[in-house]
């Protein structure tokens, strides 16, 4: 009977210490707060998402393998505080994805976000150098059709280019990671 009891216990102290560690010290347990006062130029999505933009990512599965590479061509346009971005990906497979983001920016730095994969509005926040944004995405039909709860976070380099982080849930498990570049597109 002790011998159960230890491990009941045991399982209670690592599911403890596995919530503790992904809400207060992983990708989650981040928070705009923590990079109000970072220093350096304060990101503006009218300003750095803003005209021609060119994306490369790649995307890990839940085992933390690349599951797929793409490259984006983005163009946004800013009237105020509104704007559309409007990306086309191109997948390694060949496939091609388009999307268009509709965007509010609030006086107060606050994100209102839809676009036609994303299910309601997506909210976020501009906070330092840095960029929040959640909503559930939506997966097409030939991937399932799932809903899937998402987190953007974009980072401001130095030098203008944007990193993007964003991770996938399903029932609060990550099936999915996103790193990609953005950077103004050089034209000629």
């Amino acid at each position: 009977m002790e011998t159960v009891f230890l491990v009941l216990l045991g399982a209670s102290l690592m599911a403890v210490l596995g919530y503790l560690k992904s809400r207060y010290f992983g990708f989650a347990g981040q928070s705009p707060n923590d990079y109000a006062d970072a220093g350096g130029e304060p990101f503006d999505l009218r300003t750095h998402l803003d005209g021609p933009i060119v994306c490369e990512g790649v995307i890990y599965g839940p085992t933390g393998r690349v599951t797929s590479r793409f490259v984006g061509d983005f163009e946004a346009e800013w009237s105020g505080n509104r704007g559309v971005m409007k990306e086309h990906f191109t997948y390694c497979n060949g496939d091609e994805v388009h999307r268009e983001w509709n965007l509010t920016l609030g006086n107060d730095g606050r994100i209102r976000a839809t676009a036609s994969d994303v299910v309601g509005e997506g909210a976020g926040i501009q906070s330092g150098p840095t960029v929040q944004l959640k909503y559930k995405y939506q997966l097409p039909e030939s991937q399932g059709g799932h809903v899937l709860d998402t987190t953007d976070w974009m980072y401001l380099a130095p030098n203008g280019t944007i990193v993007n982080r964003s991770q996938f849930r399903k029932f609060g498990i990550k099936v999915a990671e996103l790193v990609a570049t953005m950077r103004r597109k050089e034209v000629a």
